[in-house]
């Protein structure tokens, strides 16, 4: 009698751990309505950017006062509510991995500016993407924050690879 109970109670015990798959499905219209609000949070952390351009470059900076490449990304994001880390080599973690044909406004893109550290270490916002390029903004050691194309020479050398979060 105890074998017996001990047998069902096992049963049950091991039965009650089953888990289910929900399957989901997600229509065409869903699926468009989900990129219209990543397409319209990408262009307000854009405009977030912007509102930086022409800030002098300062190591660390996330203000008016002086702006670092990652803190840029970094404020245009929390500002509508996205939170990435704060270094450029931890932001590249995030997100999904994009090919350069496949890139919209509002993806990352990381670089390796560094001669002599071989990790990333500048990252940039696409804001354009047209059939004349690429065009980021990020900030420079020697610009500030600017846009740039990822058809200049120095940055296509640089550039290791792209993310989207949105």
């Amino acid at each position: 009698m105890r074998y017996i109970a001990l047998i069902i109670l096992l049963f049950l015990s091991l039965s009650s751990c089953k888990s289910s798959k929900t399957a989901i499905v997600t229509t065409k219209k869903e699926a468009s309505k989900s990129e219209n609000i990543n397409s319209s949070v990408a262009e307000a952390v854009i405009q977030n950017a912007r509102a930086y351009e022409g800030v002098r470059y300062k190591f660390g900076g996330t203000t008016q006062k002086g702006m670092d490449c990652s803190g840029l990304v970094y404020v245009s994001f929390k500002k509508e509510d996205v939170l990435l880390p704060r270094i450029s080599r931890d932001m590249a973690k995030k997100g999904n991995p994009v090919k350069t044909s496949k890139l919209k406004e509002g993806d990352l893109l990381f670089f390796k500016t560094s001669k002599t550290r071989r990790t990333i270490n500048h990252v940039g916002l696409v804001t354009d993407v047209n059939k004349s390029g690429i065009r980021f903004i990020h900030a420079t050691t020697s610009g500030g924050v600017i846009t740039s194309s990822l058809n200049e020479d120095y940055w296509r050398k640089a550039f290791v690879g792209a993310r989207r979060i949105l």
